[in-house]
């Protein structure tokens, strides 16, 4: 099969083609044929050599893919065969075909587009594990999504919205703040422009936000503690704004806080696999319903890896980059 390499750290020229043998799937297992994968920051950081896979996974990058199961290991249920799927992966995703444990795949409705659906389970499992089962966020709560824009992001809006949340979101320019609030989101904040702190505090008549999801880190934590009402609890999924800086801990008391910090890649298969059922549960009647908008920015052949990672690179997409295997 053909697959995507990363020979070395590095920018866009550490993608490589080669050839792998076909994965075979073992017992619990489903063998997908691939229609496409999605592009996650995860794959970038891995690019650049700050994101190895977790001991176990597959070194070919790639951490969601959709497609036709095509095989199914042993003691697996055979009616799988030729279902069209989404597949939640730890890596292995840039490629033709992948192994994924059955319990990771869900079932893509007929009413949506198979490529499109590649950008869907990450940023969905993603938004449930970490606002809904770690932050458990609320109807009638409030909560600020940095990076609104993104795929993450997207989803965010989306699904916050859906469950009865008041969603103020960051972003870098006006253009972005309009696709969140087509998406959804009640406010939105141009962190260039503006104090993101002061602002969600005026934005929430001075009490601050229930629910902050993070994907900068370091560079905001003292920002995003002053920015949580009574309560409120932060939930940092990424490192982009750097891993170390200090908290103060007496102002995260006074207010009886919660940081919590949490990756989706490397958790045990277990814990996937319930994050899955509560996508199945949560998130994909609203995708069948057609209520749900994946944000596809753009689409890639192939081919086009290299332009696909330029393009995220550059940080003008919106929503979701997906690449035709």
């Amino acid at each position: 099969m053909r697959a995507i390499e990363y020979h070395g750290a590095g920018g866009v020229e550490v993608l490589v083609e080669t050839e792998r043998p076909t994965p075979v799937p073992v017992p619990g297992e489903v063998l997908i044929k691939v229609a496409a994968f999605g592009l996650n920051r995860a794959d970038v950081q891995q690019r650049i050599g700050v994101y190895p896979p977790p001991p176990g996974a597959s070194d070919i990058p790639g951490l969601e893919v959709s497609g036709t199961i095509e095989a199914v290991g042993a003691a697996t249920d055979g009616s799988l065969v030729g279902k069209r799927v989404c597949a939640l992966l730890a890596g292995g995703g840039y490629a033709q075909y992948v192994v994924v444990p059955a319990d990771h795949v869900l079932e893509v409705p007929d009413s949506v587009d198979l490529v499109d659906a590649a950008g869907f389970m990450e940023v969905a499992a993603t938004v449930v594990s970490n606002i809904f089962l770690e932050a458990k966020l609320q109807r009638g709560q409030s909560v600020l999504i940095h990076g609104g824009a993104g795929g993450i992001g997207s989803m965010a809006i989306q699904l916050c919205t859906a469950a009865g949340a008041t969603v103020i979101v960051t972003a870098s320019s006006e253009e972005k703040i309009a696709h969140c609030l087509a998406l959804g989101a009640d406010h939105g904040i141009n962190y260039r422009a503006e104090d993101f702190a002061q602002r969600a505090k005026e934005l929430t008549g001075g009490a601050g936000v229930d629910v902050i999801l993070d994907v900068v880190g370091a560079k905001y934590l003292a920002a995003n503690v002053k920015t949580l009402a009574v309560d409120g609890t932060l939930v940092v999924i990424g490192l982009i704004g750097g891993a170390k800086a200090e908290l103060n801990l007496g102002a995260l008391m006074a207010k009886r806080a919660r940081v919590i910090g949490t990756t989706l890649r490397a958790r045990p298969k277990e814990q996937k696999a319930r994050i899955v059922d509560e996508v199945r549960a949560r998130v994909l009647p609203l995708l069948d319903s057609g209520t749900l908008d994946l944000a596809i920015d753009r689409r890639f052949a192939f081919d086009d890896v290299r332009l696909a990672h330029e393009y995220f690179d550059s940080g003008h997409h919106t929503g979701k980059i997906v690449v035709m295997a």
